[in-house]
This record gives C-alpha cells, structure tokens and sequence, in this order.
C-alpha cells in the first residue's frame, strides 16, 4: 500500500505583543505548544519573537488567532500590493473581497487611481504570495518585484496608455466605413456607394466589426467574460455583453435572417463599433489624465541628481547617486542641487528649501548646518557629509508619506463601497428588465428596439466615474499639498480637517519663532546680574529648552566663562537643577520654587508679572535654597502668525493658545495675534486635557505643534498637525506634517482639505447623478410619452466623458491652495 508522505514543516518566527516577564514567557509556549502540529516552540522575552516550527494541522492563521486569544498578539504588518487590471469600482470591491477573505488577512483597502492594495495582517502569518494568488484569481494581475519599483509602474503605465492610443486609432479607421454604410442604408434605402447592394454592404460592416472586436476590443472579451462566469461582472463584462449582443443580432441579420421575426433583421454593427471605439477613446484620455495626477510627487523625486561629487583623497570623483554611503563628503557647487541629506563641513552658501518647506526665501547654510538632498543650491559652495541615503532621506520619506496618503480611503468611500458592490449585477438586471419589458409591451417587431435599449443600459451604467471620485481627487490633493509643504500621513486626515472646528497652537516655535533671547534680568542685593547670568547659564547649558538656550546665548555673548554643572536634573514642566562650582543652583518657572518650598522674593516676582505683561517669559533663580534673581526671555511672533489666525477666524473656525508659559506671558502674546481662548501654565501632560476640554465645548479640535514636547495632545486631537524642520518628517503622533515653520503652511492644509472633500462631493454627485438621470434614459422609458431615447452610440461617449469630467475635476485641485496674507484672510 502507497503511503503519503508527510509535509514538510514550516518555520514561523512572529513577533508577539504584550510581552513583559518570564510569565507571559511561559504562557505563551504553552498556548503554542497546546496547538496540533506545533513543535521546537521557544519564545525570547528579549526580541519578543515566537518562534515554532509547523505542520499542515495547523494553519498560520490559526496560530495568530490562539496567541490573540490568549492576550498576546502578532504584531501587525502592511503589505503594498500593486494591482493591474481594475477599471472601475466594482473591480475594487472583488480585490478588496478576495484579500479580506484570506486567513489572517485583518484589513484590505484598494485604490483604483493608483493601482495598489494595501492589506493589513499579521506579521509572518500571511505570505505574500497568498496575496498575489488571491488577486489573480480575483481576475487581475499582480506584476513581479522587479515590475513593483516606481519606475517600472511609470513605464507600464506609459505602454498601457500608449497601447490605448493605438487600439483606439485601429478602431477608428476600422469603425469609419461601418458608420458610412450604417448611414447609406438610412439615405433614400439604397446603399451611399452604387455598386454595391445592400447585402453586401451588410457583410462589409460585419467583416470590419469582427475585425474590430477580435483585435482592438478584444481586451473588453479578455477581462469580462471570466468574471462573468465567475459570477464577479465588471465594466469590461457590460462592455463585452453590451457591444457582443449588438455585433450577434446584427450577425444573425446577415447570415440567417428568417430566423428573426418579421420585419426586425436590422444591423446595430454601427453601434456595437462605435461602443468599443469610444470607450476605448475614453480609457486613452483617461489614463494620460491618470498619469497626471501623480506629477507632483514625480516632480518632486525628479529634484535629486543622478550623480554626486564625492571628495576622497584630496581629489573629486563623480558616482552615481546609489553608489553613496553614510559618511561620505560630497561637494555641491554652485547653482547644483544637493545630492544627499547631510551635515556642512566646510564651505557657505544659501539653499532654496522650498521643495521640501514650500518657502521661497533661501536659507543660509554654514558649516554645522542640515542639509535636504534635492534642495537647489546658491552662489557659494558646499562640502557635506552624507548623514543619510536611500530610504531614509527626507526626500524619501516624502515621496512614501505621500504615497501612503494617496493610497488610502476617506470615510466617505465607505459609501461608494457599498453602493457599487451592487452596482453592476443591478445593472445587469436592469439591462434584461428593459429587454423583456420592451420585448413584452412594444408594438411589432420589438425584438431590435428590446435589444438597442438593453445595450445601452449596460453601456451607460458602467460604474468608472464612481470608482474614480474619490482616489483622484486624493492623488491630486495630496500632491498638490507636499509641493505646498504640508504632508499628509493618512488621506483620512483631508476629510477630518474638514470637520474641525477649532484649532489649538502650541505657543514656543508655533506662533512664536522659536528662539527666544534674554530681554531683562533683576536679582536681590549683593548679587551681581552678569554672576547670575553665568550661574544660571551654567546649569542651562545641559538643557535643550528653548528658553534655555537663550540664557546661555546671552552669557556667552557677554563674554562669560561657564562653569560644568553637576548633578543635573530636569523635571519636566517645572526646571532644572544641579550644582555649580559647589553651590546649588535651580532654574525654572514660579512653580518650580513652591516644588522646591523656596520662599518667593516679592520684589523679584513683581518684576516677573511686568515682564510677562509685556509679552516675556520669567525665569526664576534659586541659588542655595533662596530666590535671587528673575530674568526675562521674550521669543518673537513668527512673521504671518497673526495674518494666519485671522485666516482661520475669517474660515468660521475658533482659535486657542495651549502653553506652559506664565499665563500673563500667554494672555499678552494671545491678545497681540487675536486669540481669545488661553490655556497657559500647561504642563506637557496636560495639553491632552487642555485637547479634551476645547473638544467637549466646541467639537473637532485640530492641535497644532512641534511634534515633540507636544506628542500627547497631538494624538490626542482629531487631527494632529506637526511643525516640521525639513529633517524631522517623521512625527509618528500627527496626521498632518507642515515641512514648513510659516504659519501659512497650516492655513495651506485648511484649504487644500476643503478643496479636495468639495471636489470629492461635486465628482460622487455628479456620477451618482449621471447614472440616476441617463440610465432612464437609456431604458427608453420616456418615449412612450413622447420623449427621447438614448442609443447605444451616445451611452458610450456620455460614459466615457463622465469618466473624464471626474478626473478633469480632480486636475483642477492642482491650483488649490497658494496661500497669501491679504487683509488677514487667505
């Protein structure tokens, strides 16, 4: 007797959450080793990985599931799997249910302007293969790792469109003599060319509407008729049975026509032509308007050189820009872009920042400054160290943000979902209700009138403009938005901006620039300012605040020799303290003297509060347990901040300040931009509250901040915005990042979110509208009252039009935003 060899084991290795003690250790083996099938079980507190070896018992999904049951999940992962095939919105929701239906897939989201799903699973449960499987059998094409790279997608995309072009203009020379003949046999009866009888006219159109089905439209047949069978129509299956019932009856006309009843042999080779040309006439515009939505970011990537000058051995060698390593030097001349992100080792110059900031004015770049690959350099020259390559550029990391963001789904494509999963089986149904009702109730012969109405049913209906609504509109936005300097992290950002109702600033390096300086100082009797300064400077100089710094700048520009602090400790939101030169020194805010249980010095807090009325910050020095001195550092309002707030005050939206700052300081900063609401004395803590108060009095708060310091209430707010320096893109707490520090950045988000979510809303009504309104028309319900029909013919170009009205529409965001202070409304 045969015997079935057993199946080789598979090696799992996942990474489980929740992992704290030897106890969570063990609980987890056993729950592993509980499991048919699973041996070599060890699981490694340290990396927080499982690792077993697996029978065909037992399935890998299976295996996520008990450790989810147990408390310990696997970690989850995102795969980006790109997609060729889908036309329309109902070829997303079968990829879409073809991947969620795979074990341990946990979410799949399908964009059809971009041509990429992006599924969400366990990691190591599901391979991706599994995936790619799931989507060929779904009917589409998944192309290999080599074909995924951006620009092997670019160069498909240019062959598609470029095959599109070609089969068009194939079946426009080849659909002309149809619609001549088609033409000749309405004009007195007889055929427009003599020597030719009608018969053979007729076999003329049939030979050269085979040819154009069998070659140009041969890819409608290709792709619709499988799913078809499959029970999965798409546009390509209404295509194909719309233009294929037309080319068959008017087939049978020609070669049987006493088959047919009396009086309805007609040909419809005309329409069935004119359907496949002007669809496939459609799909060519439409995918050189597909490739124009991308631009931006392709701009953007296009800014990088190829080549970079690298200096080794006192000589210059030019490389190629993949060829560089983390620490190589690079010379930038003048006028070149920068070839990589770096640090200046030698030289000075200006760059042009404003492909990454979206601000025009050059920034001036000395040794020690940052640099961002791509950006333009000035008239001086530069040497850098390479400090990043690869993936890891800011350029980079743009390029996937924004990636991510276009290859995401807003809310309200939950609504198209479910609408179009239905849609094209419906219209089916609609298309045979219209062939039976005509075929019932028109006087004889119905049977071509049936047939011309039922085909354009299906043609008009095909649901591409639904599908395409929202992922352009999208792609568009968000491009727009990078070449703006505001990165969205997550396309659901732009809909929930939309919904904001008040917006939270942080105060230091928000509203103001960043980088205060000492304005004023006042001590007790007996001590000098400038020892106060340089015993303050002393400890300050371990701090990285920006207050901080500014005591340490002033000292140093005195001229002050700072001593090395010892025993330093910052406590957050109070200050900082240590020892100078033996003696023990603390520097902070008012409260940090009541933590301390120092006595307040009345002459010096008197002269804090008239600092912070005048818009300084207080600063308090306690030096061996007494209060000797206060000094005030005053941070300037960033140019546009005021300009900005009176733009979103202009917009309907309310306006707050969140700060640690003295509250005085606060209210006098608050008053000078036109703020009213305040929150100031906050601890870092507790700006989630201060987020939490303002949501409850007026709804969807969007807070705005550095990103660091103010992480908390950044994920907290409904919309999280992070002020970002051109190398610090990756805020993981906040939706939206706004590479540029000018306020106008964030009134640039404000817009572009309004603009994109209207012309979302003017591209779903107007191909919900269109589908509402023509398919009535098509169905010919109006003609028994005496109204108009539509053929065939016109369903076709009125289809492909509401295709390219969509994406016309969504081309027009690429003007949006470009905001400019006038009168303080943008």
């Amino acid at each position: 007797m045969d015997t079935v060899a057993p199946s080789k084991p598979i090696s799992l290795s996942l990474p489980v959450t929740g992992l704290s003690c030897a106890g969570c250790v063990a609980r987890v083996e056993r729950t592993l080793n509980r499991l048919p099938g699973a041996r070599d079980v060890s699981v490694n507190l340290a990396t927080g990985r499982a690792a077993l070896a697996l029978t065909a018992e037992t399935a890998p999904a299976e295996v996520a599931a008990a450790l989810a049951e147990a408390g310990y999940p696997v970690a989850e992962v995102e795969t980006v799997l790109p997609v060729e095939g889908m036309h329309c919105a109902s070829c997303v929701g079968r990829v879409e249910a073809a991947l969620a239906a795979i074990p341990g897939v946990t979410g799949a989201s399908v964009n059809l302007a971009a041509g990429q799903a992006r599924v969400t699973h366990g990691d190591g449960i599901v391979p991706a293969a599994d995936l790619a499987a799931a989507v060929r059998a779904a009917g589409f094409s998944v192309p290999g790792e080599s074909e995924a790279a951006p620009e092997a997608r670019e160069d498909r995309r240019v062959a598609e469109a470029r095959a599109l072009r070609q089969e068009f203009g194939i079946a426009a020379l080849l659909s002309a003599p149809v619609v001549v003949l088609d033409m000749g046999g309405h004009l007195g009866g007889h055929s427009v060319l003599p020597a030719m009888g009608g018969s053979a006219a007729g076999w003329v159109q049939a030979i050269l509407t085979t040819l154009i089905l069998a070659w140009p439209g041969r890819r409608f047949f290709r792709a619709g008729i499988p799913g078809l069978l499959r029970g999965h129509p798409d546009m390509n299956a209404l295509v194909a049975l719309g233009a294929g019932a037309a080319y068959l009856y008017s087939l049978v006309s020609v070669l049987a026509p006493r088959i047919l009843p009396e009086g309805s042999a007609h040909l419809y080779f005309e329409a069935s032509a004119l359907v496949v040309t002007l669809i496939l006439l459609g799909r060519s515009l439409e995918a050189r308007a597909r490739g124009r939505t991308g631009e931006a970011i392709a701009r953007l990537m296009d800014l990088s050189p190829r080549t970079a000058r690298v200096v080794r051995n006192g000589g210059e060698t030019e490389v190629p820009l993949t060829a560089l390593a983390v620490g190589d030097i690079v010379r930038v001349r003048p006028g070149e872009r920068i070839a990589a992100d770096g640090t200046v080792v030698a030289g000075e110059s200006r760059v042009d920042e404003s492909m990454v900031t979206g601000e025009p004015t050059p920034v001036r770049k000395t040794v020690g400054a940052s640099v961002v690959g791509g950006t333009l350099n000035g008239g001086g020259s530069l040497d850098l160290r390479v400090g990043a390559v690869g993936a890891a550029t800011v350029l980079a990391q743009i390029a996937a943000m924004v990636e991510r963001a276009q290859g995401g789904k807003l809310p309200i494509q939950a609504l198209v979902d479910r609408v179009t999963g239905r849609f094209v089986p419906v219209v089916i149904g609609l298309s045979l209700a219209t062939f039976l009702g005509w075929l019932a109730l028109a006087p004889a012969p119905a049977l071509g009138q049936a047939l011309v109405h039922a085909v354009a049913v299906l043609i008009i209906a095909c649901p591409c403009a639904m599908g395409l609504a929202t992922p352009t509109a999208i792609m568009v936005g968000t491009g727009r938005a990078a070449e703006a300097g505001v990165l969205f992290r997550d396309g659901a950002a732009l809909q929930a901006l939309r919904g904001v109702r008040l917006v939270a600033l942080d105060k230091t390096g928000t509203l103001t620039q960043g980088r205060p300086s000492l304005t004023g100082a006042a001590t007790v009797e007996g001590l000098a300012e400038d020892e106060a300064l340089r015993l303050a400077a002393g400890l300050e100089g371990r701090s990285e605040h920006p207050l901080a710094r500014a005591i340490v700048a002033a000292a140093q520009g005195r001229g002050l020799t700072l001593a090395e602090a010892n025993g330093f400790e910052a406590v957050e939101g109070f200050g900082v303290a240590g020892r100078v030169e033996g003696r023990a020194v603390a520097v902070g805010a008012l409260r940090y003297l009541d933590r301390l249980g120092v006595a307040r010095d009345p002459a010096l807090v008197a002269r804090a509060e008239a600092d912070a009325r005048e818009g300084a910050s207080p600063v308090h020095l306690v030096l061996d347990g007494r209060h000797v001195a206060a000094l005030a550092v005053a941070d300037p309002v960033r140019p546009g901040a005021r300009e900005a707030v009176a733009s979103l005050r202009a917009r309907g939206l309310a306006v707050a300040m969140v700060t640690g700052d003295d509250p005085a300081t606060a209210r006098r900063v608050a008053a000078d931009l036109g703020i009213e609401e305040v929150a100031a004395g906050v601890l870092p803590g507790g700006k989630a509250e201060a987020v939490r108060r303002f949501r409850a009095a007026h709804g969807p708060v969007a807070f705005v901040g550095d990103g660091v310091n103010d992480a908390p209430a950044l994920a907290e707010a409904d919309v999280g915005l992070a002020i970002g320096t051109g190398t610090d893109i990756a805020v993981e707490s906040a939706d939206v990042v706004l590479m540029g520090a000018a306020p106008g950045a964030l009134i640039e988000a404000f817009a572009l979110s309004r603009a994109v979510m209207a012309n979302i809303r003017q591209n779903l009504f107007w191909a919900f509208a269109y589908n509402a309104a023509l398919i009535p028309l098509a169905a010919g319900l109006l003609v028994p009252f005496g109204g108009p029909s539509l053929s065939p013919v016109l369903a076709a170009g009125a289809m492909a039009l509401s295709s390219l009205f969509v994406l016309g529409n969504a081309l027009r965001l690429r003007r949006a935003g470009g905001y400019r202070p006038a009168g303080g409304a943008a």
